[in-house]
């Protein structure tokens, strides 16, 4: 199976949900949602079973914050015995301090390795890059580290947060991230090992970017999508 990840740039509700669910191939595929990032928020796990009760999907939720009297099985155990992993949006800084605690981290690559669909929006699209921009720190926008099975960088929320283009644009033209892929919000990428496959929205506005450096300035080119429903 090819090693297939989808991501949005904000908003992976039920169309980008039925997308990864087509990827998998199966008939019902069981589709598990990780939401780390957003602290295993009650809200967003039931957004996730609102989103999903349309679909022909099985969906199921793993949270992070866990004792082992509850959680009698292993992270390898769940993330790999699933269809497609779907990851929340929130904090990347601890969503990735978190899987890199647990060991989460390792067994996501094995099972991106094993064809098993990985996606998500914000955090859950970032944490798959090498960097990008992201808002865990106060303050301020600030820069984080992701799992590096995307090359290059990312910033999502390209066309809903005023201050998400201009730091991206100056960074990348300064030298100070690798160039990479911006989303609008609506907006999402499906990359096949490190190949674009599909560019998709559900917004007639909403587009992707792929941006780079060129004579010290930031280069955007568009990436035209085609609307999924």
């Amino acid at each position: 199976m090819p090693r297939r990840i989808l991501v949005a740039g904000g908003g992976f509700d039920e169309p980008f949900i039925r997308c990864a669910a087509q990827l998998t191939g199966k008939a019902r595929p069981t589709m598990l949602y990780l939401p780390t990032a957003s602290a295993d928020s009650p809200a967003a796990i039931i957004g996730w079973y609102r989103s999903c009760a349309r679909l022909d999907v099985t969906p199921l939720v793993q949270e992070s914050f866990i004792a082992s009297a509850t959680q009698t099985s292993g992270w390898d155990e769940v993330l790999l015995g699933v269809d497609a992993i779907i990851c929340s949006g929130g904090n990347t800084l601890n969503q990735q301090a978190i899987w890199k605690a647990h060991g989460i981290d390792a067994v996501l690559r094995t099972a991106w390795d094993r064809g098993i669909v990985l996606g998500g929006a914000s955090a859950g699209s970032l944490c798959w890059f090498e960097e990008g921009t992201t808002d865990s720190r106060p303050k301020a926008l600030s820069t984080v580290q992701g799992l590096g099975f995307l090359k290059g960088s990312h910033c999502p929320h390209f066309d809903a947060e005023a201050d998400r283009r201009p730091l991206y644009h100056a960074l990348i033209a300064a030298g100070r991230m690798k160039p990479g892929y911006a989303c609008d919000n609506d907006a999402g990428i499906l990359f096949e090992d490190q190949t674009v496959k599909r560019v998709v929205h559900t917004r007639a506005a909403a587009k992707c970017y792929y941006v780079s450096e060129a004579g010290g300035r930031a280069v955007e080119r568009v990436l035209e999508p085609e609307m999924i429903a």
